[in-house]
This record gives C-alpha cells, sequence and structure tokens, in this order.
C-alpha cells in the first residue's frame, strides 16, 4: 500500500507541476497579449493625434487660401513688396500732404519750464545726522550744443544704430527743437 500511495503522491506532483507550468505560460502569454494591445493602443492615439494635426493643417492651409482669394477678388488686397517698405521718419514724412486750409489747428500741449537754479528733487539729507549732504561726488552734464547735436545727426547711423534708441523724444533732436 504504501508503494502505491507512494506513486500517487508523485503523479499528484506531476500533476501539479504539469497545471503550474501550463499556468506560469499561460500568464506570460497573457501579459505578451496585453502587452501588444498597449503598444496597439500607443500607435493609435499617436496616428490619432497626427491625423487630428494634419486635418488641422488641412484646415488652416485651406482657410488661407480661402482668404487670400477673398483679399485678392473682393478686396483687391496684395502682399507688400519690398519697395514699400519706408527707411525711416523722413521719407515717411516726405509722403505726407500739406495741411488744407479748412484743416482744424493741431493739439498743442503746454509745458511749463523748470529753472534751472532749483533741482527738481530737494537736497539729498544723510539718514545718519540729517543735515544735507554736499555736492562733492556728483557731476554736473555739460549743455548740450546744437552744433554738437547737428553734427551727430550727420553722422551716418546704420540701421542698428537707429533702432537702438529707446525714446527718439529724449534724444538731443527733441532738445533742439524745443
Amino acid at each position: 500500500m504504501r508503494a502505491g500511495s507512494r506513486l500517487r503522491q508523485i503523479g499528484w506532483a506531476v500533476a501539479l507541476a504539469i497545471c503550474l507550468t501550463l499556468f506560469l505560460a499561460l500568464t506570460f502569454r497573457v501579459n505578451a497579449v496585453k502587452s501588444d494591445v498597449r503598444l496597439a493602443e500607443r500607435e493609435i492615439i499617436a496616428l490619432e493625434r497626427e491625423k487630428l494635426l494634419l486635418e488641422t493643417e488641412f484646415e488652416t492651409r485651406a482657410n488661407q487660401q480661402q482668404l487670400a482669394n477673398l483679399n485678392r477678388i473682393e478686396f483687391g488686397y496684395q502682399a507688400p513688396k519690398a519697395n514699400q517698405y519706408l527707411e525711416g521718419a523722413r521719407q515717411l514724412a516726405s509722403l505726407g500732404t500739406p495741411r488744407r486750409a479748412d484743416a482744424p489747428d493741431p493739439i498743442r500741449v503746454a509745458r511749463a519750464p523748470v529753472p534751472n537754479d532749483q533741482g527738481l528733487f530737494p537736497m539729498m539729507v544723510s539718514p545718519l545726522t540729517g543735515e544735507p549732504v554736499a555736492d562733492e561726488g556728483i557731476e554736473e552734464t555739460a549743455p548740450v550744443e546744437e552744433s554738437d547735436v547737428r553734427q551727430e545727426l550727420s553722422a551716418p547711423r546704420s540701421l542698428a544704430q537707429r533702432l537702438a534708441i529707446s525714446n527718439p523724444l529724449e534724444s538731443p533732436i527733441a532738445e533742439v527743437n524745443e
């Protein structure tokens, strides 16, 4: 009896090992199929995004063509050409027409002169002593002469130099015109 029961135990162990092997093989196969499904889903999402991008680009280009046709046919608009750009403010001013006799007066802005002897700011006071600070370390700027300004204006400047002026109204040109 012992031999038969020992044989049964071995048989059950072999059957259990076969079932366990089949279970592991099936698990690996299921995981492989899941991985393939995930890759396929990622490809589908990428293709949907690419399709959306192409649809958007197609609609944009079709809309641009439609707008170009509308502008050309209905309104007569054309893209600007190279000879339509202006070199500077003087060239723009040369395109203007003189004021008509019945035109309203231009709007003028009043400006009060600032006396030279009195500064815009009160004297600096030392926070420790409370006494006015002497102007020892402060350098005064020399007034701009009109001849210096004209010489600076007559010097040729590149486009980069002209564009580097942060505010043309604060340049020496405005000071001479005042």
